[in-house]
């Protein structure tokens, strides 16, 4: 019997210092690109009452993609990919012609292919979109926004120019050389992730594991990989001349054993990690030992949590 702890869910809540980045942008007009912008709601420390703020954000889908990324460098050359993927191209198995050729009749064995052919489309997601029917495949990720805490946050434009490297032969460069506008964004920032570890392999229409084990635990370790990537490694644009400074990441990662969610709180709350081990209590006194929660105050701790986590859980097996 395996020694190891099962992981029916894992959930991430922290917040990030990162300094001087551009990793999402909604484009440009003219010569300037404009940075992404979102409004949040939160409650005034000081004041207790609720206030709106404008805040400089990076949207999920950039996170999933920088997560995603990490796996299909992992998955490649040690699981079973499809032609898609080994490519990482963004419409995954719908680019492999030998699976979209001959699709099943029932959507439940579309899924158990599916499940059997591509490690990234089964932790990943997707959407089969054939006439006259669409199978969707849910992920195993959820990334939320990654937003700046209000009054802890603040983007500037900088000036750019590009110039002629021979301004004698273009002379029309040298009359009148490009300018530009570039952001920069500094500040903490809130992030709230979840990871439905149970459902590694696992067909929602059947309601069973269509590959074995084995394949689910190397499926199980090489996500469980990406994630500590993601962090350490925050993929976007700009990186080329603005790749982020990453100061300080502080937060909790909540773990379940059981059919229980972890428990995620939005950083926006300064007393999120208390409140997280209060609702992990809360549930512990539910099912006694359910739900672990790991504190950690930096990049380095919670790299060793990963690390310990990734040596001693395997994930949770469904059984009805």
């Amino acid at each position: 019997m395996s020694e190891k702890q099962a992981v029916y869910s894992l959930s991430i809540c922290g917040r990030a210092i990162l300094d001087m980045h551009s990793l999402n942008n909604e484009g440009g007009e003219g010569n300037q690109i404009a940075t992404r912008m979102v409004n949040v709601v939160y409650r005034d420390q000081a004041s207790g009452e609720y206030k709106l703020a404008t805040v400089n954000a990076v949207s999920g889908d950039m996170f999933k993609h920088i997560q995603a990324e990490h796996l299909y460098l992992l998955a490649k050359g040690k699981l079973p990919l499809c032609q898609g993927c080994q490519k990482f191209s963004a419409s995954r198995i719908l680019d492999d012609p030998d699976f979209m050729g001959a699709l099943p009749r029932q959507d439940s064995t579309v899924i158990d292919e599916l499940l059997k052919h591509c490690a990234l489309d089964d932790m990943e997601g997707n959407l089969i979109a054939k006439m006259p029917r669409s199978i969707p495949r849910k992920s195993v990720a959820e990334f939320g926004w990654v937003v700046g805490v209000p009054d802890y946050t603040t983007t500037e434009s900088y000036f750019h120019v590009r110039y002629a490297a021979e301004r004698g032969e273009r002379p029309e460069e040298a009359q009148q050389q490009a300018i530009f506008h570039r952001p920069a964004s500094s500040g903490v920032y809130a992030i709230v992730t979840n990871f439905e570890m149970a459902r590694i392999g696992f067909n929602d229409i059947s309601q069973q594991y269509p590959i074995p084990d084995d394949e689910r635990e190397r499926r199980y370790l090489a996500f469980m990989e990406s994630i500590l990537y993601t962090f350490i490694e925050p993929n976007g644009a700009m990186r080329g001349t603005q790749n982020p400074h990453i100061v300080e990441f502080e937060g909790v990662v909540s773990v379940t054993n059981q059919v229980m969610p972890a428990p995620a709180l939005s950083p926006l709350d300064e007393d999120y990690r208390q409140e997280v081990e209060r609702v992990a209590g809360a549930l512990n006194g539910l099912k006694p030992g359910a739900i672990a929660v790991h504190r950690f105050d930096s990049m380095g701790q919670f790299a060793e949590v990963m690390k310990g986590l990734i040596k001693s859980t395997e994930p949770y097996k469904l059984a009805w």
